[in-house]
């Protein structure tokens, strides 16, 4: 008898013996091909953090390469709608992903939170006397940066605060939108406004502004990281093992440093 035979007929008997004792026949996981590349559509207040945490995921899996797309959340998500390539897409806020998934472009069971941030007032590091909100609407704050809340998650979780403190109508001939939550940082370091609304995590990254007040989580949404597996992927596989790293240890040491909360 032919050893392929002989094989034929050892497998056939297995089966046959699983199926007798009730063990599930599992079909193994799809090897992830050599050189597999996932492509990440992340929020920008997340560059700094996923750049760190890129080498150390490539220590083990030499293999798969990643590459980020950085921009706003709701930029982002479009992008995803009109067909653009992306495996995951982590978002600054869950009404990005929410959409995605009531139109089925997300892998079912991938959708998770990575992370947590807080959202606070900087200004100018030459600034003085500005320790409240309130504070907006003294003569010597010409501008305020914010991003788009259309399309920016932390812009939108700003325009809460100042409507529930009810000064959105007071400061709107004060306000500048920006495309992403890093623009409205640079718009302040640069002396181009003189005080902004990001994350906690935006302002811990620059030695040009200072946080001069957080606001209060209750006057906003939760500001919530959700992440997702994106339906179209052709290398699920790659992007489940990229995901599962983002919630291990390593990966939420590094988001810790950079002022991330995770649980």
């Amino acid at each position: 008898m032919k050893r392929r035979q002989i094989f034929g007929f050892l497998g056939i008997a297995i089966a046959g013996l699983l199926l007798a004792i009730g063990l599930p026949m599992v079909p193994p996981s799809p090897a992830i091909a050599s050189n597999t590349s996932i492509l990440v559509s992340a929020a920008a207040s997340l560059k700094e953090a996923l750049e760190e945490i890129k080498p150390l995921y490539q220590q083990s899996k030499s293999n798969i390469n990643i590459n980020y797309n950085f921009g706003a959340s709701g930029a982002l998500q479009q992008q995803i709608e009109q067909g653009a390539p992306a495996d995951i897409f982590i978002s600054a806020g869950k009404k990005q992903v929410d959409a995605l998934e009531q139109k089925g472009l997300l892998l079912p069971g991938s959708r998770t939170n990575l992370a947590n941030n807080r959202l606070v007032l900087i200004v100018a590091q030459d600034i003085v006397g500005i320790n409240s909100f309130y504070n907006l609407t003294d003569n010597k704050i010409k501008k305020i940066a914010i991003g788009e809340p259309r399309s920016v998650p932390a812009g939108q979780y700003g325009e809460q605060v100042l409507k529930k403190l009810k000064l959105y109508d007071r400061l709107k001939s004060k306000l500048v939108f920006a495309n992403n939550v890093r623009q409205v940082l640079a718009a302040v370091e640069s002396g181009n406004a003189e005080a902004g609304l990001v994350y906690a995590t935006d302002a811990k990254i620059s030695n040009k502004v200072k946080v001069a007040v957080a606001a209060d989580d209750k006057f906003h949404s939760p500001i919530v990281y959700p992440l997702a597996i994106i339906k179209s992927s052709k290398n699920t596989s790659a992007a489940k093992e990229f995901v599962q790293f983002l919630s291990g240890n390593e990966a939420k040491t590094v988001l810790k440093k950079y002022g991330f909360i995770v649980s």
